[in-house]
C-alpha cells in the first residue's frame, strides 16, 4: 500500500487559477544551480570524490584535481557568461552553502544584479539518510553562508534530488523559508502548510541532459526542447508553471550558449509569460485564497 499521506490527485482535472500577474498564462522560472566548491572532494575533507562531469570518472583514494578543475570553470567563467546572457530577466540562483563560503562572488554578484539567492544544501548531496540534528545544522550553515555573502537569508530551498522526511518541517522551523522546491509532481505550486509553498521543479528542461547519454548534444537540443514545452503550454491556454534548470559549469560552454540565448530570446518578448524569481511566484501564491491548504 502507498503511504497514507501520498497525494496522487493533487489539483485534479480543474486546478485553481493562480491568476499570474498581468494576465500571464505561464509563470517561467529560470533556476541557475550553483554547486562549484560544494561537490564531494577529498581536498575538502569529504569521504569521496564527485564521480560525474562531462564523462564519468571516479577517483578513489586520492585527490580528484580534474574534477575540481571542471567545477571551477563554473565559478571562473560560467557565472559571468550566464549573468550577461540573462540581462534583465530575473532568475533564481540556487546555491550550495559551501560553494558560497568558498567563493562568495557566486552569490554576491547575482544578488547585486537583482536575482534571487536560494539555498541548495551545504554540500551538493541528497538528504534522504540525514538524521534531524545533522540536517538542522546543514540548513543553518547554508543560511549563514548565503547571508554572509549577500546580507540577506534565503527564503527558498531545494535539496539535491532527494529530501529527507524531515526537511520541509525543519525549513519551517528555521523561520526564514517560505517555499521549497523538493517536489517534481505538478506544474502548479501548492501550499503545503500555512505560509509555506511547494514549488515543483523538473529535470527535463534542464541542461544536465548534456551529460553523456542523457539526450542533449547540440545547443538546439536544449533550445528546441525548452521552447517546445513553452509553446505547448501557451497553446493549451491553461495557467501553468515551468522551470528551466541551468548549471554554470554546463550551459556556459561556448557551444551550448546559443541554446540558452535562443530560449531567453523566445521568452523575453512574450507578454503571456511571466518570468519570475521563485520567491516571487511563492509570494504570489500565498496571496491567492484558492491555494490555501484544505
Amino acid at each position: 500500500m502507498p503511504p497514507a499521506d501520498r497525494d496522487m490527485l493533487g489539483h485534479g482535472r480543474n486546478p485553481p487559477d493562480p491568476r499570474w500577474p498581468n494576465g500571464a498564462t505561464l509563470a517561467l522560472s529560470l533556476v541557475v544551480n550553483v554547486e562549484e566548491g560544494a561537490e564531494l572532494n577529498h581536498l575538502s575533507g569529504d569521504e569521496a570524490n564527485e564521480p560525474v562531469f562531462e564523462t564519468r570518472h571516479e577517483v578513489k583514494g586520492a585527490a580528484s584535481l580534474g574534477m575540481q578543475s571542471h567545477f571551477d570553470y563554473g565559478a571562473r567563467v560560467g557565472l559571468w557568461r550566464v549573468l550577461d546572457a540573462l540581462g534583465s530577466l530575473p532568475a533564481t540562483f540556487s546555491c550550495c552553502g559551501r560553494a558560497i563560503a568558498h567563493a562568495p562572488h557566486l552569490a554576491a554578484e547575482p544578488a547585486r544584479a537583482g536575482h534571487e539567492i536560494s539555498a541548495h544544501g551545504w554540500r551538493w548531496e541528497s538528504h534522504e539518510h540525514m538524521d534531524e540534528p545533522t540536517e538542522r545544522a546543514v540548513i543553518a550553515a547554508t543560511v549563514r553562508a548565503i547571508q554572509d555573502a549577500t546580507g540577506a537569508p534565503p527564503v527558498g530551498w531545494h535539496t539535491r534530488t532527494a529530501a529527507s522526511p524531515h526537511t520541509r518541517r525543519l525549513l519551517r522551523e528555521h523561520g526564514d523559508f517560505f517555499y521549497d522546491s523538493d517536489a517534481y509532481d505538478d506544474e502548479l505550486p501548492r501550499v503545503g502548510a500555512p505560509g509555506h509553498v511547494i514549488l515543483p521543479y523538473g529535470f527535463d528542461c534542464n541542461d544536465m541532459r548534456f551529460h553523456p547519454g542523457m539526450g542533449f548534444i547540440q545547443p538546439e537540443d536544449f533550445s528546441r526542447y525548452c521552447i517546445s514545452a513553452i509553446d505547448w503550454l501557451l497553446a493549451r491556454g491553461r495557467p501553468a508553471m515551468l522551470s528551466i534548470g541551468l548549471h554554470l559549469r554546463v550551459i556556459a560552454r561556448p557551444a551550448r550558449m546559443p541554446g540558452l540565448e535562443a530560449v531567453l530570446a523566445r521568452i523575453a518578448a512574450d507578454p503571456r509569460i511571466w518570468v519570475a524569481r521563485r520567491r516571487d511566484i511563492a509570494a504570489h501564491i500565498l496571496t491567492n485564497p484558492d491555494f490555501a491548504p484544505k
